[in-house]
This record gives structure tokens, sequence and C-alpha cells, in this order.
């Protein structure tokens, strides 16, 4: 910890005692390697960004030389751990009060930056330029504030899922976030600073500012500052969460003595703002007035926002600016107005990282040379603080923890992700079948899970670098941290956006990676292999010797039990560590018998006498029994039938899942003993993509662009998902323009129960795209 003291501010003219603590490996994270600065100060906070260089480790495989193989042991490739550098963006928002001794951290830590020029945005920009340039020395170009806003917004509602919401007051789950759309516009963008701003944005460099008013967060600030004496405006927001503003608004019902029916008028409904204060002969609380005030300005920016979304034929309004700040009150008062004048028609939008979107602009506006839009970007779970960190009514607790720091960061991926092309309809995918931030039972069972899991993933990343005398202490690292997220999730489930298992597991992924332990299950993953090769050729040679329809149910059976092998399933690693004799066999013998918990094997037995496929996406899982004894001989007989077959694996490594790097080694070895797939990939009729993905789960709205291409250029008519991640805790209920195969084995003792089945039980899901068809459903009991 680093403690800074700020004494006789040059800015304020008066002698002001400050103290910050600042951890800088949590707050101003890889400043050393900072290229690129940009800054936007508003009226009382800092919004600073930078991108940075991270180096970190990752796992490569490579096979090894035929020729030396002798040498190396029955291993069929060796695994290193190299040294990789990727770009990551950082955002820190913080009051301004700390401007300088933040700039004085910057300026401390600051070994080297590649230019010479801060780009700033905000009305603070001009009365800090002087500041920033002396602490610095870098040269402060200024940039239209208005240009970075639109810039910033495009970017996080384009790189950052469930980066918008809608707020619901009175629902079960407060926030409902809006997955990520296809084409973000157009779409009107309600700015509230100190005034109001308007803009209807069309395209990425298309906007107009149609409209705006006097009447923001300005106004909010100074008569609320009149009317209770208190100037923050924190503490104004504050007063406002527990005032009635009854006591302080004439309602129709005070007039009329109930509704107004013929006007369509309800008895609680405002008439007159602040209406009872000019005949009430009593003093008022600060709280009510201040609540009074907050709905007055509210109502009156929502009214404003309803008329020219209907004047412009938008139905998508996005509120953003320093007077929503994540707060409750406001967002209901917005919302409630937005539904009263449009009858529903039009959502009141709000944006997790508003608050950044005019820092993304203006760096966006610097590195444009860099070309950032030609790359997706996603949040970096175990670097960004959240949502609602700095609400001020929102865990108190929470705040004085974080101090006046805000975190959001991004990492730069490998190309650009885009919708799977086959989604029926991109729009309203959405990938995980349960969001636990609206059901308890369910959220308060997976913390649990997890929470009870993380000895036996500290115990396996420190496994996973048995050279590494300084492993322990790191993983002690990633422990603290990932149970800090799991608190902070127990209380906040929306800090992140939709909480979901996939998040839960994504967020692990990030905090292993983040205390370099790039692929724990590596050496596991390696052994499973080798071993399940020695038995390939047998197992093929005895669907071989069934028959056509024997062979067809033996192929199903044979990927079902392959899934069985999943190390991130504790009732499997459990066995698996206690029985390393555990194989393919045993766990055949561990399936439910037919009829399954989902059975649509019928039908697809059916369909197999029909016409083969064009084309085939299999989505596989797991490494070792269940991809080179389940997921190769069902490729293969797709192969034999004449459908074309793409294999698509993670880009990188999550839990026992095959990476990419991986299944071209296996896929070549099979190759040489088997000269179906060897026909296979000699004609380009078998091909090996990268899914785009780190997870255990499967979001087909990011998705490698290449894997697109490759959807549409093969003409891909049958898509197959594998495993519970992929295909239960997400995409369950996708649809799909084409036939599809899901196809899991449930191995959570309690997501069995409450499904209605028992550990083991199958899903078995087909289902062909048409009105008609009606699949089974899994609804929980």
């Amino acid at each position: 910890m680093a403690e800074f003291v700020r004494v006789d501010s040059s800015t304020s003219g008066h002698t002001m005692d400050k103290s910050i603590t600042l951890p800088p490996d949590e707050i101003f994270r890889n400043l050393e390697n900072a290229k690129r600065f940009a800054i936007d100060i508003g009226g009382s906070l800092t919004k600073l960004a930078y991108y940075s260089t991270v180096q970190h480790k990752v796992a490569k495989v490579r096979s090894f030389d035929h020729t030396t193989k002798e040498a190396t042991g029955d291993n069929l490739y060796e695994i290193s751990v190299q040294e990789e550098v990727t770009a990551r963006l950082h955002f820190i928002k913080f009051e301004n009060a700390y401007i300088e001794t933040c700039l004085d951290f910057v300026k401390d830590h600051l070994v080297n930056t590649e230019t010479k020029v801060i780009k700033a945005t905000g009305g603070g920009a001009h009365k800090f330029k002087e500041l920033i340039e002396r602490k610095l020395g870098l040269k402060v170009d200024k940039e239209d504030e208005m240009t970075c806003l639109i810039k910033g917004c495009n970017f996080v509602l384009r790189n950052i899922p469930h980066e918008a919401f809608v707020y619901a007051k009175h629902a079960d789950s407060e926030f409902r976030f809006q997955t990520t759309q296809p084409d973000i516009f157009p779409y009107l963008l309600v700015n509230i600073g100190s005034g109001v701003s308007i803009v209807k944005v069309e395209s990425e460099d298309k906007f107009e500012r149609i409209g705006g008013s006097s009447i923001g967060g300005g106004t909010f600030w100074g008569l609320g500052a009149l009317l209770t004496k208190t100037k923050r405006f924190d503490e104004l927001l504050q007063l406002a969460s527990k005032g009635q503003h009854t006591s302080v608004d004439m309602l129709v019902k005070d007039i009329y003595g109930g509704s107004y029916g013929s006007l369509g008028l309800t008895g609680d409904l405002i008439a007159s703002s602040f209406g009872k204060s000019a005949t009430a002969d009593k003093e008022f609380s600060k709280e009510d007035m201040a609540k009074s005030l907050l709905h007055m300005i509210s109502n009156d920016i929502g009214q404003l926002a309803c008329l020219y979304a209907k004047l412009h034929n938008l139905s998508r309004v996005y509120f953003g600016g320093f007077f929503i700040r994540g707060h409750p009150v406001t967002m209901h008062t917005i919302t409630y107005s937005i539904n009263f004048f449009t009858k529903g028609e039009v959502q009141a939008l709000f944006l997790r990282h508003e608050g950044y979107l005019g820092a993304i602009g203006a760096f966006l506006k610097g590195a444009e040379e860099d070309n950032p839009n030609q790359y997706s970007w996603g949040e970096n779970y175990a670097g960004s603080s959240g949502l609602m960190s700095v609400s001020p009514d929102m865990n108190p607790m929470q705040r004085a923890r974080s101090g006046t720091f805000d975190m959001l960061e991004m990492d730069r991926l490998e190309g650009k992700l885009v919708n799977l092309p086959l989604l029926q309809d991109a729009s309203s995918y959405i990938p995980d079948t349960v969001d636990l931030t609206e059901d308890a039972h369910a959220r308060e069972y997976w913390l649990y899970c997890f929470e009870e899991a993380l000895d036996g993933v500290v115990k396996r990343a420190v496994a996973s670098q048995p050279d590494m005398p300084e492993a322990a202490e790191r993983a002690e690292k990633f422990r603290q941290k990932y149970r800090h997220k799991l608190q902070t999730l127990r209380h906040q489930p929306f800090a992140y956006g939709s909480l979901t298992v996939r998040s839960l597991l994504d967020t692990r992924e990030h905090c292993l990676n983040e205390f370099n332990f790039p692929d724990p299950y590596s050496k596991i993953k390696q052994r499973e292999n080798d071993m399940a090769l020695k038995y390939y050729q047998k197992a093929v040679k005895c669907l071989d010797e069934l028959s056509w329809e024997e062979r067809q149910y033996a192929l199903v059976r044979g990927v079902l039990a392959g899934n069985v092998f999943d190390w991130g399933a504790k009732a499997v690693s459990d066995v698996l560590e206690s029985d390393p004799e555990f194989g393919f066999e045993q766990a055949k013998r561990q399936l439910e018998e037919r009829p399954w918990l989902v059975d649509s094997y019928d039908q697809w037995f059916e369909r197999l006498k029909g016409p083969p496929h064009k084309c085939a996406m299999f989505f596989v899982d797991n490494s070792g029994v269940d991809i080179i004894l389940g997921v190769m001989p069902f490729v293969r007989e797709l192969l034999s039938r004449g459908t074309e077959v793409v294999l698509a694996s993670n880009s990188g490594p999550a839990l026992n899942d095959v990476t990419n790097g991986e299944l071209q080694i296996l896929t070549e070895s099979i190759a040489a003993m088997d000269p179906v797939i060897q026909a296979g990939l000699r004609e380009d009729r078998l091909t090996l993509v990268q899914s785009g993905s780190s997870s255990p789960c499967l979001d087909l709205s990011r998705l490698d662009k290449v894997l697109a291409m490759v959807v549409r250029e093969r003409k891909t008519d049958l898509v197959i998902i594998e495993g519970m991640g992929r295909a239960i805790h997400t995409n369950y209920y996708a649809m799909l323009r084409c036939e599809s195969l899901k196809m899991a084995v449930i191995k959570n003792s309690w997501l069995a129960d409450r499904l209605g089945g028992k550990l083991f039980s199958v899903v078995f899901k087909y289902e062909v795209p048409a009105p008609s068809q009606h699949s089974a459903a899994l609804t929980p009991s």
C-alpha cells in the first residue's frame, strides 16, 4: 500500500488537507507499460483512460518431432509456458479532489510512453490543462465532448455484453440486462450532465444533437444546495433516497380527492411539484425536498426524451451522464416517466459504464491509427470493480472499501467476434439458460458451489506448476481475489451484468490468468489424450462390427459417455482423482438408460435414414476420452455419410476443454491411424476452427469471424453442441435456422434434481427449425 497526502492545492487557492490510500496493483495497474492516455474531466469526477501492454503466461502445445519421439517417452505433444504480450485498456474514475495526487502517482510510475500527447475532453480539460501538462510533461489535446461521448457509447454497446440494462424497481430482479445487438443503430442518447443534451445517433460517425434542456444535473445540485444547504452531489442523492416526495408534491388526489378517471390520471400522480409548499404552514425536511426535486427533474427529462423519441421514431433511448450515477431513485423515476408517456412503446435503457463514455471516446480518437475497431474487446472481470461500486446508497461498506475509485478493464481479443450466422434471431438470442440475478435460490447454490470448489482449484493450480516455488503464493492471491468477487456478487448480483454460471466460470478463468495460471489442467489433458489415443482403433473396430442401426445408437452413447469426463464437475473430478482407472466403459455404465430426461433420439434416428447433411458444425467440449473416443467416431460416421464436418474448439484453455492447438495435434495423430479421418483432412471435408472463446460455456453471439465465414461458405445445415456448459448452462433455448443437436450429461446432483432427473441424466435434444416443431421442454420444477 502506498499513501499520499495532498496539501495546498494550486488549483483551489486555499490549503486543503486530503489523504488518499492507493493500492497501486489494484488501481493503476500496468502503468509502467502505458503507451497512450486520455482523460475526461467533469465537474466533480475525473476519468482516466490508458492503453498498456500486459505480459502474461500462456500454455502452448507443440507436437513432438517423430524422429526424436523415442527420447520423449509416450507423450504425443509437449507443453511449454511462454510469455505473451497482449493489449489492455484501463479506465479509472476518481473524484477531482484527488487529481493532483493521481497525476503525481502516474508521473512517478510512468516508465515510457509512445506518445507525447494526452487526449482530453470534458469541461475540466480547460480548467486542469496547465496542471496536466506540468505534472505529466504531455501536451493536452482537447477533443470535442459530444464526439467522444458517442464514440464511447458505440464502443461499449458493441464490446461489452450486458452493458445496457432496464431498471425495474419492484421486479424480482431490479436490473434486466440487454444482450449485445448485432446492429446498435439508430438510438437516442440522452446525456444528463449539468444540462441535458439529446443526440440522435444513426451510425458510427453520423449523429446530431436534436435537442436539450437547461434543467439537468446542475439544476438538481444547485437548487438542492439552496433548499438543503447540502453542497455535495452524493449527499443530495442520499437525502433523496430517504425522503417522501408526497409531503412536498401536490398529487392528483390532493386536488380531486382521488383519481381523474376521464383523463386517465391515477390519484397518486404528481399534479404539481412542490405544490404543497406554497400552502402548507410547516417546515419540510431536507430529505423530502431533495426527493421532490429529484422527481421533478427526472420526470421532466423523461417526458422530453419521450417526445424526441416519438418525433424521430426511435425505440431505444439510452440515458447517461453525471446525473444518473447508477442511482436507483433517479433510474426508477426516469423509467416510470418513459413508461407513462409512451405506454411501454419506448424503453429507458441505462449503461453500466456510462461514466466512462467520454474517456473511452477520447482514447479512441487518439488511437485511430491502431484501428481499435478492427478487434473485439472483452471486459476483464479480474480488474473491473463492477456496477454500483460508488453508488451513494448501495452497500456503503463496499464504497468505503474501494475509496473513491471505480475501475473498468478491457482486454483486446485476437480478432473480431461476430454472431453465428445461423441464429434464428440474433437480436433476441440469450446465451444463458438461467439468470441468477432473478433466481435467488439458484444464485445461492451456485455461489456456494463455486466457493466450495475453490480449494480444489487452488490445489490444481499449484500442482500444474511443480517447478515454480512461488506458485503457492500466487495461488493464494488468486483464492483471495476470486473469493472477494464471489462475496461482491452475493451482495450485488448485478455487478457485472446478468449473473450466470457462465459469468462465474469466466470470472474464475480471468482471475487464474491474472496470477499466471494459464492452463491448470494442461498436464491432466496431456495424460488423458495420450491414454485415449491408445484405445481409438479398438473403439472404432468395435463400432464397425455393429449393424448400422446399432452403430448409430452406440455412437450417441459414446459422445455422452465421453462427456462424463469433465474435471469442472465435482462429482466427476472426485471419481477421477480417487480412481485413475475409471474409463470409457465405466462411464457408459453410469449413463441413464432410455428414455432419457430429454430424449429426441428416435427423431434423430429417423432423420439419419434421409439424405446426408451438407455440413455439420460441431462445438466440442473436453479433452481426452470425450474428444477422442466420443466425438471423433461420431465425426467419422458423418464423414462416411458424405457430410462435411467443422470442429469448433476453444481458442484458449478453460478447465479440461480441448483447445484448437491441442485438437490440431490430436486430429493429425488420429488421421495417421484412420483412413476416414485422413481422407477428410486431405479432401478438406474435415476442418478445424477456433471458436474465439476461452470459456467452458458458449456465447453464439461472440464467435470468431473466421468461424462465421466457414459456416456460410460450407452452407452448414446441422449444428451440434456438446456438454453441460455449452448445451445446458448456455444455449439450451437457442433457436437456430438449421437442424441442431444438443447433447449433455448432467454431472451436478443439485441441477439434476432441479430438472427432475438424477446424476448422469442425459439430455439429447434434436431440433428442426419449423413453426410446428415443439421440442421437449426442460423446465425447472
